[in-house]
């Protein structure tokens, strides 16, 4: 018992002449690491297009059902993204959101990013409701977000695993899986064993014997 105790008296008195690190907020904000997971913005191109093309694969990855989308079509006479939907609606509701990240990985295009904004806190649920209004980026700008600290660029002799290849839309590299599409395909041939006679192979495929 007296050893446990001269121990924590020890920590004591080795943090007793260190400087306080109490932040005076507001006054005061602390620097963030670059992964910190904090409100959710929407990107867009540089050329004022909107990188979501509502695939909804953000939605399905969230665990907390936090995101609901509507998505429509794009036209000739209105083109709000380069593929062909985009988000009509794209609410997150921070109430549900446990700021997992999962939803920025599933973006095949890095539409979505989790940034540095933690000011959150109100009296009102519904104020925790963010719509697209308030997530897009405003026109002018095209930044890249978090996504550029989650998953930087590898080295060229190594393959980046998936669901890392991101920036589709880009010219960069997304394999199929990346933008949903799965790697598989759809229909395998099915060879049956040399060991099964011919009317076991006639069953097996579904066929007609001999004589019927």
């Amino acid at each position: 018992m007296a050893m446990e105790m001269l121990k924590g008296l020890g920590t004591t008195l080795k943090e007793f002449g260190k400087k306080p690190t109490t932040v005076s907020y507001p006054e005061e904000k602390r620097q963030l690491p670059p992964r910190f997971r904090g409100r959710h913005v929407l990107h867009r191109y540089e050329n004022g297009l909107e990188r979501c093309v509502g695939c909804f694969l953000c939605a399905g990855a969230c665990p907390a059902d936090a995101i609901y989308i509507e998505a429509e079509e794009n036209t000739d006479e209105q083109r709000v993204s380069p593929g062909e939907r985009y988000a009509r609606v794209f609410d997150v509701n921070l109430l549900r959101c446990i700021f997992c990240g999962y939803c920025e990985q599933a973006c095949p295009t890095g539409a979505i990013t989790l940034e540095n904004i933690y000011e959150l806190a109100s009296t009102h649920p519904e104020d925790l409701v963010y719509h697209k209004e308030q997530l897009l980026e405003p026109v002018g700008s095209a930044t890249r977000g978090s996504i550029v600290d989650w998953t930087p660029t590898p080295p060229e002799a190594t393959p980046t695993p998936l669901p890392g290849r991101q920036g589709y839309f880009d010219g960069l590299e997304a394999s199929a899986a990346a933008v949903g599409q799965g790697d598989m395909p759809a229909e395998q041939a099915v060879f049956l064993g040399d060991d099964l006679s011919g009317m076991e192979h006639r069953r097996r495929l579904g066929e007609p014997e001999e004589g019927e």
